[in-house]
C-alpha cells in the first residue's frame, strides 16, 4: 500500500504546542512534510528585488518561522521553506513528493481566505484534499452556543453567553517525534536586517515572555489605577506579536492565567488579560459572520475641510509623528520604532487621526496594517472601526468612549497646523 504523506501548510500557527492541525497529521499519516510559504505579495521590496528592510513585523516573523525549524529537527522533522506564493509551489509540491493530503489552518481575512480558496482548486484538480483547521481562537467555533449566523453583534452579548454557555478546552500537547517526509533541499530564509529593539520571535521566546509575566511578584499582580490615563496605561502584557502569529495559542494563555487564579486569587489584570483574548475571538468570528465589509463599510460623518493638500500633509504628520501633539507623536514614534504600543496608545492616536485631524480611518487602519508587529486582520480593522463609530453603534456599545479620550488628548493645547 502507498505510504500517507501529509502536507502541513503553516501560516498563521507556528508553534508545536496546541496545534490539532499537527498532531492529528502525525496521527494519520506515515510521514509528514511541514511547509512555510514566504509569500511575495505580504512584503514590500526594493528594486533589487529584496524585501524592504525597516519593517519590525517582518524581522519578527523570520525569527518566528526560524524557531519553528529549530523546534522542529529537535523531534526528527524540519521546516520546507519556500520564497514564493503557495499558488505558485503547492501543486509542484505535492506532485513531487506525492502527497496525500494538505492540511492548514483556516484565515478569516479576504486575502487569506482567498488564498486558500486557490490552493483548494488548484489541489483539487489533482484530486488532493485541503483539509481545514481552525486553531486560533479561545473557542472552537463547533463549542459557542450559537451557530456563527447567529453570532451577537454587541460584544457583551458574545461575553456573556460565550462565557456562561461554553468551556476553553486543554491544549493539544506538543508532539515528541515526527516522521519526516524527506526533501532534497529545505531552503533558506530570506535575508533581512535587524529593523527594531522589539521582541525576539518564535514559540519558545514566547513560552518564556508568558512564564515571566506570571513570576511570583511580577507587574501582573500589581493593583491597577483605575484612574490611569493614556500617558500611564494600565498594564500590557505584550503577549500580541506572539498570539498574532499564533507562537502562543489563546488558550496556553488563558490556562496560565487560570493557573495563576488558582495559586494567587483573582487579579483585575488577570481578568483584563482573558477579556483580551475575548476581544480576539470576537472579532475573528465577526469576521467570519460579516466579512471584511461590516467593518470598511463603515462611514464617520466627520469630513475634513482642509483640502486635499492640507489632508495629505496631516496623513503623513500622523505617520511620521510629527502632528505637534506630544503624546500622538511619542506613540507614533514608538509604533514606527518597535511595532508596539499598547491599546491605550492605539486609540489616542485613531482618536487623533479621525476626530481631530478629520481624516478616513481607513487610512490609519493600513497603516497599522504595515507597521504593527502584531497585526491581525480582524482585530486591527475591528479596533478602527470601533474608534470610527465613536461608540455611537451599537454593535461597539460600552467599548469606546469618545469624550474620555478626547479629554486624554488635552486638545486646548492643539491646532493643526
Amino acid at each position: 500500500m502507498k505510504d500517507k504523506k501529509i502536507l502541513v501548510w503553516f501560516r498563521n500557527d507556528l508553534r508545536l504546542h496546541d496545534n490539532e492541525m499537527l498532531v492529528e497529521a502525525i496521527a494519520k499519516s506515515d510521514s509528514i512534510l511541514p511547509v512555510y510559504f514566504f509569500d511575495p505579495a505580504h512584503f514590500e521590496h526594493d528594486s533589487d528585488g529584496n524585501i524592504k528592510e525597516g519593517n519590525s513585523r517582518v524581522q519578527f516573523l523570520i525569527e518566528s518561522v526560524a524557531a519553528l525549524r529549530e523546534s522542529l529537527k529537535q523531534i526528527g522533522g524540519n521546516l520546507l521553506v519556500v520564497n514564493g506564493s503557495p499558488e505558485e509551489h503547492m501543486p509542484g509540491l505535492v506532485e513531487q513528493y506525492e502527497i496525500t493530503e494538505v492540511y492548514h489552518h483556516r484565515e478569516v481575512a479576504t486575502k487569506e481566505t482567498t488564498v486558500s480558496s486557490n490552493i483548494e482548486d488548484l489541489l483539487w484538480k489533482l484530486k488532493v484534499n485541503l483539509k481545514h483547521f481552525i486553531g486560533h481562537t479561545l473557542y472552537n467555533k463547533e463549542d459557542l452556543p450559537f451557530p456563527i449566523k447567529d453570532i451577537p453583534d454587541i460584544f457583551a452579548q458574545f461575553k456573556k453567553k460565550t462565557e456562561r454557555d461554553a468551556i476553553v478546552k486543554a491544549c493539544f500537547v506538543s508532539p515528541e517525534v515526527i516522521s519526516l517526509v524527506e526533501a532534497e533541499e529545505w531552503g533558506e530564509l530570506p535575508e533581512y536586517a535587524a529593523a527594531s529593539d522589539g521582541p525576539y520571535g518564535g514559540e519558545e521566546k514566547g513560552i518564556a515572555h508568558l512564564n515571566e509575566l506570571f513570576t511570583e511578584g511580577s507587574e501582573i499582580y500589581a493593583r491597577i489605577n483605575s484612574r490611569a490615563n493614556a500617558d500611564k496605561p494600565v498594564y500590557t502584557s505584550k503577549l500580541s506579536p506572539w498570539l498574532a502569529l499564533g507562537c502562543l495559542s489563546p488558550r496556553k494563555v488563558y490556562w496560565a492565567v487560570k493557573d495563576a487564579e488558582r495559586r494567587f486569587g483573582t487579579n483585575a489584570n488577570f481578568n483584563h488579560l482573558i477579556l483580551g483574548l475575548l476581544w480576539r475571538d470576537y472579532f475573528r468570528f465577526m469576521f467570519k459572520k460579516h466579512t471584511l465589509h461590516y467593518f470598511t463599510d463603515i462611514v464617520t460623518d466627520i469630513d475634513s475641510t482642509a483640502g486635499a493638500e492640507q489632508d495629505e500633509l496631516h496623513l503623513q504628520q500622523w505617520k511620521d509623528g510629527n502632528t505637534g501633539h506630544g503624546l500622538v507623536d511619542k506613540y507614533m514614534n514608538e509604533l514606527n520604532h518597535s511595532g508596539f504600543i499598547p491599546h491605550a496608545g492605539r486609540l489616542v492616536v485613531a482618536t487623533f487621526l479621525i476626530y481631530v485631524l478629520k481624516l478616513n480611518w481607513l487610512e490609519g487602519a493600513a497603516y497599522f496594517e504595515q507597521k504593527l508587529i502584531d497585526y491581525s486582520p480582524a482585530s486591527n480593522w475591528g479596533n478602527w472601526a470601533n474608534v470610527a463609530m465613536g461608540g455611537k453603534d451599537p454593535r461597539s456599545k460600552n467599548t469606546f468612549d469618545l469624550d474620555k479620550q478626547i479629554k486624554m488628548l488635552d486638545l486646548e493645547i492643539y491646532a493643526p497646523s
